[in-house]
């Protein structure tokens, strides 16, 4: 069960200040004194600025970096490719996610060097590690892991599932993740790895779910009883928990996003963090998506007991909130690398425990400073053991939200980039069971089905009654507009997508906007004026943001942001996550 408002309220209650004024002095306390003068300003009085990633500024800041990213693919990397067992592989993939997180090309070459250095880390994978910290073979699969999976989770399968068996042989007995041949466990790198698991599990691949709640188990007992995490964890074997070494803010929300993760693996979250439930609205619970190749074994995963995970992150903002006005913290040499952790801590932390997310909090905000005032150009400076274009690509997933998108995206089931959805989406399998090809329900619309056959070819724009109506009722009509707006975003069909356009925007409905955001960009121009003319007469716009019939890249893209900026202003929650 999800947790009731006034539970969440009760166990959130302990920390005392305000989320406000908590977060940005937490932020000051992971990224050093360079902050002190600004983070004061926002605890005195808030923000001067109270930013979101769709805005202009933001976008400018995310455009100039992946910029800097595909111009500088020829950068050195820091480990070089013919002396490390992972080289730079994992450098590559980390720069091409986070290109491909924000324009979802592929072609992109950024993207494109990402993806060929991760496939040659695993072809690679089989060979002896020889270990040693150069050697950064977990950072390195779980960045080809977070690639992959978002490029083409069904086009890299088998490599997905080469990346699983590397984690499941290279886990330590205690449940934790390190540098081969260590045996104490390691906090930033156990963290990258349930990254990487629940990426791979939300991408279908069914992991090791008895090796996640061990990995959970060796983080709940390696929390410094003051509530922080070590970078190394000493495993007392047992649940009194032994003072630890080496524990600072930025440990502290690597090994809480861990444990989150790890749980939410699990599923322990339920719903809020896309659940057991089907992620089509409209199906029956006991019907779920089906993909080619997928078992339909029903996946056992671990029970665990929510109190002590959620005792853990009580202890955890404990700490924070006790720590971060220590005038001793030491200036970070990795500022860019704990933003990130951050930003994923955050997110996950807000998923499970807030009744209400608020869409510019102070430490993004705060975050949102410090890259303004570090940046070199368009890009951020590398540091200790990083590049230029890494200490970038950590820069832009934490401006664009990137964890918090990753979430949204999988608790509405939508796919990267929309478009690598199945050809038939009718293919649904009842859980347990033969049953193949049930259609979703008997009262759809006949149209419906002929939509989502994509060998049917005979279907055009104007072949659409002009006096064709949506149902009435408010459920079943939830229902057809969630099916167009699957075709609209997925089907291989542009017939079946311009139908599907032209349906949604005679719905005046509100909540079809972002898919006819998302269709603007449509390879086919009917597809992208029926989306155009749709967002006109929902938005009573009839001029709407002068796009005309073919536009340029540069009108297609200026349209895009004035349409998500004016749906922000009617839904300020909303969140993009494939624009």
């Amino acid at each position: 069960m999800v947790p009731t408002e006034d539970q969440m309220r009760k166990r959130v209650a302990h920390r005392g200040a305000s989320l406000r004024s908590r977060s940005c002095i937490r932020f000051a306390a992971l990224c050093g004194a360079c902050l002190l003068s600004f983070v004061g300003l926002i605890a005195l009085g808030g923000s001067a600025h109270g930013y979101t990633p769709e805005d202009p500024e933001i976008q400018a800041l995310v455009d100039g970096g992946v910029e800097s990213l595909r111009t500088n693919v020829r950068e050195k990397t820091f480990y070089a490719l013919t002396t490390a067992f992972t080289g730079g592989y994992g450098e590559h993939a980390l720069c091409g996610y986070a290109a491909m997180k924000v324009n979802h090309d592929a072609t992109d070459p950024a993207v494109q060097q990402g993806i060929s250095s991760a496939r040659t880390l695993v072809s690679k994978l089989g060979a002896p590690d020889p270990g040693g910290h150069s050697s950064k073979t977990v950072y390195a699969v779980s960045a080809a892991a977070l690639l992959l999976a978002e490029v083409d989770a069904e086009k890299y399968k088998s490599e997905l599932k080469q990346i699983d068996r590397y984690f499941r042989n290279a886990q330590y007995r205690n449940g934790a993740y390190g540098y081969v041949g260590e045996k104490t466990g390691d906090v930033s790198q156990t963290q990258y790895a349930m990254l990487a698991l629940w990426t791979l599990d939300r991408a279908g691949i069914q992991i090791d779910y008895k090796g996640v709640g061990q990995t959970v188990g060796w983080l709940l007992r390696v929390q410094d009883p003051g509530g922080g995490w070590p970078y190394q964890g000493v495993d007392p074997g047992g649940n009194n928990r032994i003072r630890q070494n080496g524990v600072t803010p930025s440990m502290a929300v690597a090994g809480g996003s861990a444990v989150l993760i790890g749980t939410d693996i699990l599923r322990m979250w339920g719903e809020s963090l896309g659940g057991e439930t089907s992620a089509l609205v409209g199906l029956p619970k006991a019907v779920k998506e089906f993909k080619e190749g997928q078992s339909l074994k029903k996946v056992e995963r671990p029970k665990m007991p929510k109190e002590p995970v959620v005792a853990a992150i009580q202890a955890c903002e404990g700490y924070l909130s006790k720590n971060s006005a220590d005038p001793g913290v030491k200036r970070s040499i990795w500022p860019y690398y704990q933003l990130y952790t951050l930003e994923r801590y955050e997110s996950f932390r807000e998923m499970a425990f807030d009744s209400e997310i608020n869409p510019s909090p102070a430490w993004y905000n705060s975050g949102v400073e410090y890259l303004k005032e570090a940046r070199k150009g368009a890009s951020w400076p590398g540091g200790s053991y990083t590049t230029s274009s890494v200490s970038t690509a950590f820069s832009v997933l934490f401006l664009i939200r990137s964890t918090k998108r990753a979430i949204v995206k999988a608790s509405s089931g939508t796919l990267g980039g929309g478009r690598s959805l199945p050809k038939d989406t009718t293919k649904i399998r009842r859980e347990g069971s033969q049953i193949k090809g049930e259609p979703v329900g008997a009262s759809v619309l006949d149209l419906l089905s002929a939509l989502e056959d994509d060998g049917n070819e005979a279907l055009e724009g104007k072949s659409l009654p002009e006096n064709m109506q949506l149902a009435t009722d408010p459920k079943e009509l939830r229902a057809q507009l969630d099916r167009l707006e699957r075709l609209v975003r997925g089907s291989q069909s542009y017939q079946a997508r311009r139908v599907a356009a032209r349906l949604l925007g005679k719905s005046d409905d509100m909540r079809v906007v972002p898919a006819l955001i998302f269709a603007l960009s449509d390879p086919d121009l009917s597809v992208r004026r029926y989306a155009r003319d749709g967002l006109r007469f929902i938005s009573r716009k009839f001029e709407g943001f002068e796009m005309p019939d073919k536009p340029t890249e540069s009108e297609l893209r200026k349209a895009e942001r004035a349409w998500m900026d004016w749906y922000l202003t009617v839904n300020p929650k909303h969140v993009f996550v494939d624009q």
